[in-house]
């Protein structure tokens, strides 16, 4: 999932509402965003490989992760949804081992605080209100930057072990050719 810096970054937009899909498209889009809408969680779900299992445990339902490489940067969801709602889908994500760093925003009409409280707690990296603005839109990219962050510090780590396991290794080759 390496991408170089120029490239644009994929968000993942999840809301009921046709119009307010289209105005955080429009606003991301603007922003140079590349944007997938879906009308549902469940849909989202589906386009990031993490779906429900047909197999029931002590009548719930477990979820399974199936990796694709969806290279989705950033997901922005509306909280309140019919079926799943926007904070089901942030807790199924932070549960999923694939997809907990991507960040989530979660946004909606209400101005609920122990329900904004809760979602960032939860793990959501911002909660705006609706209707969502291009002020809004900017305050993303801080987050976005935050994954590729991550994976430049995790590949000089990798190349650290790699190089340790390869000298690891041929000392035991010296040690089993001088015996």
């Amino acid at each position: 999932m390496a991408m170089t810096m120029d490239s644009q970054f994929h968000v993942l937009a999840v809301d009921d509402s046709l119009i307010d899909r289209m105005l955080i498209e429009r606003l991301l889009k603007t922003s140079s965003f590349h944007v997938t809408t879906v009308d549902s969680a469940t849909k989202a779900l589906k386009f990031l490989g993490l779906v429900e299992d047909e197999l029931r445990t002590f009548n719930s339902s477990v979820a399974s992760d199936i990796h694709q490489d969806v290279d989705v940067n950033l997901i922005i969801t509306d909280y309140c949804m019919p079926g799943m709602t926007g904070y089901d889908l942030l807790r199924k994500i932070k549960e999923s081992s694939f997809l907990k760093n991507i960040p989530v925003v979660i946004m909606s009409s209400e101005n609920v605080p122990s329900r904004i409280n809760r979602c960032l707690e939860e793990g959501a990296e911002e909660f705006f209100l609706k209707p969502v603005q291009q002020a809004d839109v900017n305050k993303l990219k801080p987050h976005l930057m935050k994954p590729r962050a991550m994976e430049e510090q995790v590949e000089p780590l990798n190349n650290k072990k790699n190089d340790m396991e390869e000298i690891h290794s041929l000392n035991k080759t010296r040690i089993k050719c001088s015996s």
